[in-house]
């Protein structure tokens, strides 16, 4: 029971078994559950801050169920990094397409300290460059809609 849970959260319902990019896939996901909370403030910020806990607390377990560091089906980062791009933003169609696009962009080039922090052992490793990611995408698009107004 306990192999199953954490490759049902690590993967997110099994979506990083998808055989084609399963983190973009994940992102692109975790987008539509945001545009389906776009109403409810109080219920994505929880889900935003229980799935990065969930993140932290299982993908060091995933790493050893899958035997390899940062294995392509965890994408439980990536899930909770795409709803942490979107945290005080307008949950618009147009936003939330914005903040996919960034972060993946983000994600792919491993800006600064993204690539350093992706070195490390265990959850941290895991998680925290895609923390990094997702808060250069929130930052420019506070910044875009700011400017936009």
């Amino acid at each position: 029971m306990r192999l199953f849970l954490i490759k049902l959260i690590s993967t997110f319902f099994f979506v990083g078994y998808t055989p084609f990019v399963p983190g973009t896939a994940a992102s692109l996901l975790a987008c539509l559950l945001i545009f389906t909370l776009r109403n409810n403030q109080g219920i994505f910020l929880s889900l935003t801050l229980s799935l990065i806990i969930a993140g932290f607390l299982i993908s060091r377990s995933a790493e050893k169920v899958f035997k390899r560091k940062d294995a392509a089906p965890i994408v439980i980062d990536e899930v909770g990094a795409m709803f942490l791009s979107l945290v005080f933003l307008p949950l618009e169609l147009r936003v939330i397409f914005c903040a996919f696009l960034l972060f993946r962009i983000f994600d792919a080039l491993k800006v600064f300290p993204a690539a350093r922090l992706e070195r490390l052992s265990g959850s941290y490793g895991i998680m925290l460059d895609d923390i990094i990611a997702a808060l250069y995408t929130n930052l420019v698009l506070q910044i875009a809609i700011r400017f936009a107004l």
